[in-house]
């Protein structure tokens, strides 16, 4: 017979329950930068993934990619320089966006990106991108960014992209509201070969 009383029990149970509310709402609260990461990682949901290096290689296959630019709810422009490139799988391309803030006090923006179509995010990577970062322009400047990105060379053999010629990748930033950090920007530099002797 067990020496154990109800209440010793109950309170074991309690204490198994609170133990499980506890990760549960740990897992609430990283389930987000997680997800991110992965999308970020993997281009699961069309997100671009981060580059470190070029591809390497360049293959003779090229692929139209369109921009798309979008603000929500905040007192800027912006514009992309160039509405479309004709680019080669795996070489390294530069596109060019330009911001203003008409507001009279600094503003800070963060892009959200993603791909269209989805599946093609898996081999769009990014080695500069104004989207990395929160971004604080002051009032009344105009800001250049570039984007330095290349579309993997296996977009042509994926069976979910293989018969794709065009791409989008869509920006719209939004506002972050202090006291989010943010990377002022600086001076607007136009060198036209950011990537040179990569």
């Amino acid at each position: 017979m067990s020496s154990r009383t109800p209440r010793a029990g109950t309170r074991r149970t309690a204490a198994i329950l609170a133990g499980v509310v506890l990760a549960m709402t740990g897992a609430a609260f990283a389930a987000v930068p997680l997800y991110r990461a992965f999308c970020q990682a993997t281009g699961y949901g069309g997100t671009i993934p981060k580059a470190s290096r070029a591809a390497g290689r360049v293959i003779d296959r090229e692929l139209v990619v369109a921009f798309d630019t979008n603000v929500h709810d905040m007192p800027w422009s912006f514009t992309p320089e160039q509405r479309r490139q004709t680019v080669k799988l795996g070489a390294t391309s530069v596109a060019y966006f330009r911001v203003t803030n008409h507001a009279d006090r600094p503003v800070t923006g963060r892009a959200a990106y993603n791909v269209d179509p989805e599946l093609a995010g898996a081999h769009v990577r990014k080695l500069q991108c104004f989207c990395f970062d929160a971004q604080t322009l002051q009032p009344g400047q105009t800001v250049e960014f570039p984007v330095v990105y290349f579309i993997e060379p296996g977009f042509a053999t994926d069976p979910n992209t293989r018969g794709y010629g065009d791409i989008t990748l869509s920006y719209t930033f939004v506002e972050v509201k202090p006291p989010v950090a943010a990377r002022t920007a600086a001076a607007p530099s136009r060198a036209r070969n950011p990537v040179r002797g990569a």
